[in-house]
């Protein structure tokens, strides 16, 4: 199969979907790979070491898209790379379909096959290419957190964990999956009073079980995130539902009731965030302010440490990537659950039913796609 590498263009994103060992291994098995020009340079890797890997470097994103067969990347599609996406070419990358019409409709278009990174799903529910980016963010937004809780950066000027005599931080951890079980970690170890909530009572059990003294769980209700956010100073919201809208977990009339100065970091953003207050920012950009509420919703949050994202992101997705360009799309998908549910939008048809309700398109089961 043709591989296709571009440089990855959103904003403030120094990923890049394969590191040279990736690449490596897809020349091992018989694949040619096209990577851009300085694709890897942000993330520390020359264009010397993809090709001593085996990859053919090309000048633009537009060369890379006209070649590939299969195109793999980090981030979706933007909307000047909608023209060059061609039909029947797969593209393996995050998605977050849920939370962005356009990009849904202009993939509808391109009669494309658009495998997500995000609802690749293991037959216990976990994500696992979403595992290692959710183990970034979360430990990323508790250092963020602390960082806009500084008086120079707006925030309350409480020191996270305090100091003998001195109180910590209280931290609000929203949902006890990936991202806020690495983020009441992070909390923890800097000294803080954490709470982590969740309607799981079985994860609050296990959380229980394995978390520092200094963190401690409660079930996730209104009426518990409405009293618990008033003496919170760090709020993190990372709640997630595959394939779908994150749910709204703290609304614009609750936000007067949290301490002026306080901070809320939304991880959840890429599926539409789980604050109502929440939109989109950038590293450029990272914050704005809503009733006295610093809101931190970078929504490519990992891509401020690029080398370390790119190394966990190209372990999770590797094994996938040599199936599918062993394989092709479709046998890779029939013989693997996993893989089928991670197709999105394929020849024009929705077939991921989180992505058909969120904007009320019609639904396709997979099954009629894969043939």
């Amino acid at each position: 199969m043709i591989i296709g590498l571009p440089k990855e263009i959103k904003n403030n994103e120094n990923r890049v979907a394969l590191t040279p060992a990736g690449v490596s291994e897809l020349v091992k098995h018989g694949h040619q790979v096209h990577v851009q020009t300085n694709a890897g340079t942000g993330s520390g890797f020359s264009d010397e070491e993809y090709v001593q890997a085996g990859a053919s470097m090309l000048p633009s994103i537009e060369d890379v898209y006209a070649i590939a067969e299969m195109i793999v990347k980090v981030k979706e599609p933007i909307e000047s790379e909608y023209a060059l996406i061609k039909s029947n070419q797969l593209l393996f990358t995050y998605f977050h379909f849920a939370s962005h019409e356009p990009l849904t409709h202009a993939m509808i278009r391109s009669n494309a096959i658009c495998l997500a990174y995000e609802t690749v799903e293991k037959a216990d529910r976990s994500l696992p290419l979403l595992v290692p980016m959710s183990e970034v963010a979360g430990r990323m937004s508790v250092q963020n957190g602390a960082k806009y809780l500084e008086a120079p950066m707006g925030g309350r000027g409480i020191l996270l964990g305090g100091v003998p005599g001195v109180k910590p931080a209280e931290v609000l951890v929203l949902g006890g999956g990936i991202v806020g079980t690495q983020a009441a970690k992070m909390a923890a170890g800097m000294g803080a009073q954490v709470t982590i909530m969740d309607v799981s009572l079985p994860r609050l059990r296990q959380l229980d079980d394995i978390m520092p003294a200094n963190v401690q769980t409660q079930y996730s209700n209104e009426y518990n995130v409405r009293n618990a956010i008033k003496t919170a100073d760090l709020v993190i919201g990372g709640v997630l539902i595959p394939g779908a809208k994150a749910p709204k977990l703290i609304t614009r009339a609750m936000l007067p009731t949290m301490k002026k100065g306080s901070v809320i970091v939304d991880v959840a953003i890429d599926q539409g965030g789980c604050f109502e207050t929440s939109r989109p920012t950038t590293h450029a950009e990272p914050t704005y302010v809503v009733d006295d509420v610093i809101h931190y919703c970078v929504a490519n949050m990992p891509g401020a440490v690029p080398y370390t994202s790119t190394l966990a992101l190209t372990n999770a997705t590797l094994p996938y990537a040599v199936m599918l360009a062993n394989m092709g799309w479709q046998a890779a998908c029939k013989a693997s659950a996993e893989l089928k549910l991670g197709l999105n939008v394929v020849h024009g048809k929705v077939v991921y039913k989180g992505v058909s309700e969120a904007f009320n398109l019609p639904y396709t089961p997979v099954e009629e796609v894969l043939g």
